[in-house]
């Protein structure tokens, strides 16, 4: 039964165009571009070479000889983004081209002073993040064919092969399976401040469906990764120097500050999408990994930041589903809980196969004399979380917002 319309609140609605998020994409940005102006062809052509120039430790020397160009060429958001994604990636090769036991320690100015100045302009840190990696490093074949993985290529690309092609893409299609669960969340805050009980039914349901789409999207991983590469070849790539035991005291970006900065490498949690379920679900995690969560949106888009922010003081739907003692909406929202529940008992899957198993079997197959990552780096996410147990709190965390009429 809705209620009366006299009784809806004045409270503007929700909507996705205010966050810059797409309706037909979400949070990946649509029609990313592939080139820069060309003022910018030095870049370009390092990017454009970027596995072969870390692969035949070339890279730092090209960087090196590299002309500090003038980041006031760029004039689009999406020529931004694009910037981001080159001046990042090259600066997680130049620092780890050499491996985890010899980082380079200093970005030179001509590539510290750009990446710092884009990352600026777009409210990003000055590393490799999530919005880069994925959001921005993508594009269809053929954009009248639907958006498959055949169908999709990746920008920007460093060592890694197929893998980090499939590990990339994957992870896009994930955030294209994710778009009917933004937008299903969308109309569940809009209901509830309407107080249309059909539309939160609706909406509920919708979100369901959309976290096991996601589930199965991300199962893609097995088919187009292998776990000795990711493992060996692409996970350096993504850490960052940030609670990271390989580079204890952090990079120092010469130009912007003689003194170290820290900053975290790539992670999942840096990805919107998870942080809005768990806002519009009023899923609760412990001090230390909501500490670790909340930090990671520092590393997001600022839009797609505020609209987390902006449901997170939205009215809250486990307190209006035990008010309305409505038994529908009760059991959609526990369907919602353990779908997001299962999620991410499937992710902590993931990551044992392509982190720890892989880190096992590498230990195993390395002769004794040579170095090899420290024990601390092996047990850590990119982001530098020990990511098991972050993992599996997160995951418990999830199970216990499951509601009874009696709460």
């Amino acid at each position: 039964m809705e209620s009366p319309s006299q009784n809806v609140t004045t409270t503007p609605l929700l909507s996705l165009g205010r966050f810059h998020i797409s309706e037909d994409y979400g949070f990946l940005l649509p029609n990313p571009l592939k080139e820069l102006p060309d003022h910018f062809r030095p870049w370009m052509e390092i990017a454009n070479e970027l596995p072969h120039l870390i692969e035949s430790q070339q890279l730092q020397a090209r960087v090196n000889k590299m002309p500090l160009l003038n980041c006031q060429f760029l004039q689009s958001y999406r020529e931004q983004r694009l910037a981001h994604l080159v001046l990042s990636l090259m600066t997680m090769g130049y620092v780890w081209q050499r491996g985890e036991t010899q980082p380079q320690e200093v970005l030179p100015r001509n590539l510290a002073l750009p990446l710092v100045e884009v990352s600026r302009n777009l409210g990003l840190p000055p590393i490799l993040v999530h919005s880069d990696l994925v959001l921005t490093n993508w594009t269809p074949r053929n954009p009248e064919r639907p958006m498959e993985i055949g169908n999709l290529d990746i920008i920007v690309s460093f060592p890694g092969g197929e893998s980090l092609r499939g590990f990339i893409l994957v992870t896009v299609l994930v955030e294209k399976a994710a778009v009917p669960g933004i937008k299903a969340l969308v109309q569940g805050v809009n209901a509830i401040l309407q107080r249309s009980q059909n539309s939160l039914l609706q909406a509920l349901q919708q979100l369901r469906l959309s976290i096991q789409d996601i589930t199965r999207t991300l199962g893609q991983m097995h088919d187009y990764v292998d776990p000795d590469i990711f493992y060996a070849v692409i996970r350096i790539f993504l850490s960052g120097w940030k609670d990271n035991p390989a580079m204890p005291v952090g990079l120092i970006y010469e130009g912007v500050s003689t003194e170290p900065l820290q900053y975290s490498g790539g992670s999942a949690a840096q990805s919107t999408v998870l942080h809005a379920f768990d806002e519009f679900l009023g899923i609760r995690h412990s001090k230390e990994s909501a500490d670790f969560l909340h930090r990671m949106r520092e590393y997001m888009p600022p839009s797609h930041k505020a609209f987390i922010e902006e449901i997170h003081s939205s009215p809250s739907l486990r307190d209006h589903i035990l008010s309305s003692a409505n038994v529908q909406l009760l059991t959609a929202y526990n369907q919602c809980v353990e779908a997001l529940a299962d999620l991410r008992s499937y992710h902590i899957a993931v990551v044992t196969k392509y982190l720890i198993t892989a880190a096992t079997k590498a230990k195993g197959r390395r002769p004794n004399r040579l170095p090899g990552p420290s024990q601390a780096l092996e047990e850590r996410g990119t982001g530098g979380t020990v990511v098991l147990s972050f993992l599996k709190s997160v995951r418990d965390k999830t199970l216990e917002a499951v509601l009874h009429q009696s709460d």
